[in-house]
C-alpha cells in the first residue's frame, strides 16, 4: 500500500505534488461540502477579488469545483493542456488576492495586498516555466507494485 502511495507522486516537483493534493482536497471534500452542506446565507465566493454572497455565491461554486476537478485530474495525468492555463489562472488569484485585499470591509494596506498576492505570482511564474513537465512524453513512470 505505501509503494503504491508514493508511486502517485513520482515525477512531479514536490510543490506541484502539493498543488495536485490541494486540488484532490478542494475537488473531493471541501467543494462537496460547501455546495451541499453550507447554507445559502453563509456562501461566499471570490472572483477576480470580488466576492459573491448567497445565491450568487451558490450559483458559481460548481465553476470552482470544475476548475479544481480538472486541476486534480490535469496534475495527476501531467496533462498538456495544464500548460499554460495553470499558470494564467495562478496569475488571476494572485490579481483577485490583491483586489480582495484593497475591496474587503476591513481593506488592507497596498502593501500587505502585494505581499499576499506575491507568493501566487512565484507560482504562476513557476507552473509556466515546468512546461517540459507537462510533455505527455514526460509522463511519470510508475514501478510495478
Amino acid at each position: 500500500m505505501n509503494e503504491k502511495l508514493k508511486d502517485l507522486f513520482v515525477g512531479r516537483p514536490i510543490w506541484m505534488n502539493l498543488l495536485m493534493v490541494f486540488c484532490a482536497y478542494m475537488t473531493f471534500i471541501y467543494m462537496p461540502f460547501d455546495m451541499i452542506f453550507k447554507p445559502v446565507a453563509e456562501d461566499v465566493e471570490v472572483w477576480f477579488g470580488y466576492s459573491l454572497y448567497g445565491w450568487a455565491a451558490k450559483a458559481t461554486e460548481p465553476i470552482h469545483w470544475l476548475i479544481y476537478g480538472a486541476g486534480c485530474y490535469g496534475f495527476f495525468k501531467m496533462k498538456a493542456w495544464m500548460w499554460p492555463w495553470a499558470g494564467l489562472y495562478v496569475f488571476q488569484v494572485a490579481i483577485g488576492m490583491f483586489v480582495w485585499g484593497q475591496l474587503a470591509e476591513q481593506s488592507s494596506s497596498i502593501l500587505i495586498s502585494i505581499g499576499v498576492a506575491v507568493p501566487f505570482v512565484v507560482l504562476g511564474v513557476m507552473l509556466l516555466r515546468a512546461r517540459a513537465k507537462f510533455n505527455p512524453g514526460q509522463m511519470p513512470t510508475y514501478r510495478n507494485v
